[in-house]
């Protein structure tokens, strides 16, 4: 679970990511340089994986950690399923 302030903290990043999005939407009706609107895209999926980054670390830190101190195999076995298909998924690309 994610805690408050990691919350927040996401939640700022998003809204900026979203203001990001609609500056390309601005670029593009504005008819900037190809190149440019490359650039702000590639920006704003880089912030984006950041926050991706930064709810999986959370997810470790708490959903996982607790299942491997809980000592319970079906849980880690669990965990450790989901994380190899999370990497498969999104780190592997």
């Amino acid at each position: 679970m994610i805690d408050e302030a990691t919350a927040k903290k996401l939640k700022n990043r998003l809204r900026r990511i979203a203001g990001q999005v609609e500056g390309v939407e601005r670029m593009i009706d504005e008819g900037r340089y190809c190149v440019d609107v490359m650039m702000q895209i590639e920006a704003t999926r880089a912030a984006l994986a950041r926050v991706g980054s930064i709810a999986l670390g959370e997810h470790i830190s708490t959903c996982v950690v607790s299942a491997f101190e809980s000592h319970d195999k079906k849980q880690i076995e669990s965990k450790t399923k989901e994380l190899l298909a999370l990497f498969e998924r999104h780190v592997t690309r």
